[in-house]
């Protein structure tokens, strides 16, 4: 695909101001990121409005197996024809080296399984706690570097929710954590970079009565990769982190709770019920893959050296880690 060809799609302005573009990207806070209006050409960004994919349930679970306000279509080359181009677009020489231009990251790769990107609609009711993304592929293996963000939402108010957060860190003090905030309009597109401080996420959508049914948060979730990173940026292998909200700041002592705030605390406390349930189960497989390996550690030895007296030491020892796993799983649990 030649430059030419990317013109039909994105902005040709833009892609003629990467230089300006890098500048906004280095100097943003809290992290480097650049918001783009006007991303895609007017015919193109309308094609992709209009060919938005349905709500579809089945692609609407959330980690709890029940059926969600988060619908993600992640293979934008089984959609229709104007996604099935944008699919094309994204993964041209053309358009990853214009990227790699506006960031400064070189060698940028696409994501062929879309993993955790495509389509988002987020529908009434529905937010995204702050959080960090996971930092590797679990296919291929390359390091994330790369939210492109691009929302498909016509008319969109500032006062129905949904805007994207960029947090300084949510384990901070809320007077002490700084947060930028972006509204999710119309062929708006934001690039950040992911690192393990780009923490962000976005605010409770609350359409009007007359909206809710008709109108949800829409979006395209480009991810991008590559082989290497910055030695600074580096850190262990990691899932997606979440930070649960703090408290609605109106809930304050000696104050009677409305009903907004006693929903708000319910929506929070049930959340943070089911990340600990979530964390304990992801405890309890670690806790059996260990035992596992003890096992078959132990068969092994007996195999090579039936009586080596150093190989059952070691076996008590591990023994030993996953019986005191379980116990501070359990204490944190059921303090």
């Amino acid at each position: 695909m030649q430059l030419d060809d990317v013109k039909q799609s994105v902005n040709p302005d833009l892609l003629h101001q990467a230089a300006i573009l890098r500048e906004q990207f280095d100097t943003a806070e809290p992290f480097r990121h650049v918001v783009m209006d006007d991303f895609f050409t007017a015919s193109f960004s309308q094609s992709l409005e209009q060919n938005f994919p349905p709500f579809d349930e089945a692609k609407a679970m959330n980690e709890n197996g029940e059926i969600g306000a988060k619908c993600t279509h992640e293979d934008l080359s089984k959609l229709s024809r104007p996604y099935r181009s944008l699919d094309q677009m994204i993964q041209s020489e053309v358009f990853l080296d214009w990227v790699g231009a506006v960031t400064g990251i070189d060698d940028l790769r696409y994501d062929p399984h879309y993993f955790g990107g495509g389509t988002h609609e987020n529908r009434h009711g529905q937010d995204l706690d702050p959080h960090v993304d996971f930092n590797k592929h679990p296919i291929t293996g390359l390091h994330r570097r790369l939210n492109l963000i691009i929302y498909l939402n016509q008319e969109w108010q500032d006062n129905w929710g949904g805007a994207i957060e960029f947090h300084q860190d949510p384990r901070m003090p809320r007077e002490q954590n700084t947060i930028q905030y972006v509204q999710p309009r119309f062929n708006r597109a934001v690039l950040f970079e992911t690192t393990h401080w780009s923490w962000h996420g976005f605010g409770r959508i609350n359409l009007p009565d007359a909206e809710e049914d008709i109108r949800s948060r829409r979006s395209i979730a480009l991810y991008f990769y590559s082989k290497t990173r910055p030695k600074k940026e580096q850190t262990k292998p990691h899932s997606t982190i979440y930070v649960d909200r703090p408290l609605p700041e109106t809930i304050q002592p000696n104050q009677v709770l409305s009903e907004q705030d006693y929903h708000s605390t319910q929506i929070l406390v049930q959340r943070r019920d089911q990340h600990i349930q979530r964390l304990y189960s992801n405890i309890s497989d670690l806790s059996q893959q260990v035992e596992d390996l003890v096992n078959q550690r132990e068969q092994f030895q007996k195999f090579i050296n039936p009586g080596h007296d150093g190989a059952r030491n070691d076996i008590s020892k591990l023994r030993s880690f996953v019986d005191r796993l379980r116990s501070w799983v359990a204490r944190k649990i059921h303090p």
